[in-house]
C-alpha cells in the first residue's frame, strides 16, 4: 500500500468517526434543549401557581371584607333615624322632670308610658345609653368636654363634674358622645 492509500483510508476512518459521533452530539444537544424547555415549563408553572394562590387569597380577603362591611351596615342601618330621634328622647326627659313638679299626675303617666315605649323601641334596635356619672374619669375618646371649671376638690381634678347631655352608642359605635363638664 502506498502512503497515499493509507492517508485516504485514515481520512475515511476519521470521517466515519466524526459521522458516528455527530448524532451523539445532536442527541445531547436535543436532551439539553428538552431539559431546558422542561425547566422553563416548570418555572412557568410555578409562577402561574403563585399568581393563582395570590389571586385566590386576595379574593378570600375581599369576601371577608365585604361580609364584614355588610354586617356593619346591617348593625347601623337605622343610625340616621335613631340619631334624629335622640333630641325627642331628650325632650321627653325634660318634660318628665317638669311634670313631676306638676300636680296633674294623670297626664304624667301618659307621657311616661310614651317615653318608655320610645326607649324600649330604640333599645331593641341596638341603641344603648353610655353609662357615666359625676366623678368618673374623663376619657376624650368617649366624652365630649364642653367646658372646664375649677374642681371643687383635688379628687375631682380631671374627672367629670356634671353631665349636660347623655351619650348613646349603636352597637360598638358611639353615635352621640356624652357632653360633660370637667374639673381642672
Amino acid at each position: 500500500m502506498s502512503e497515499k492509500q493509507n492517508e485516504e483510508e485514515l481520512n475515511e476512518k476519521v470521517v466515519e468517526t466524526v459521522e458516528d459521533t455527530t448524532p451523539e452530539v445532536e442527541v445531547r444537544e436535543e436532551e439539553i434543549e428538552e431539559k431546558s424547555v422542561e425547566d422553563q415549563l416548570r418555572e412557568d408553572l410555578a409562577k402561574e401557581k403563585e399568581k393563582f394562590l395570590r389571586l385566590f387569597a386576595e379574593f378570600e380577603n375581599y369576601k371577608k371584607r365585604t361580609s364584614k362591611e355588610r354586617m356593619d351596615l346591617f348593625k347601623t342601618a337605622g343610625q340616621e333615624v335613631i340619631t334624629s330621634l335622640l333630641p325627642v328622647m331628650d325632650d321627653f326627659e325634660r318634660a318628665t322632670k317638669e311634670l313631676t313638679k306638676s300636680s296633674d299626675k294623670e297626664s304624667f303617666k301618659g307621657v311616661a308610658l310614651i317615653q318608655n315605649k320610645l326607649k324600649e323601641t330604640l333599645k331593641s334596635k341596638g341603641l344603648q345609653e353610655i353609662e357615666i356619672k359625676p366623678g368618673d374619669k374623663f376619657d376624650p375618646e368617649v366624652h365630649d368636654a364642653i367646658t372646664q371649671i375649677p374642681a371643687p376638690n383635688k379628687k375631682l381634678k380631671g374627672k367629670i363634674i356634671d353631665i349636660v347631655e347623655k351619650g348613646f352608642s349603636l352597637g360598638d359605635k358611639i353615635i352621640r358622645h356624652p357632653k360633660v363638664v370637667v374639673g381642672n
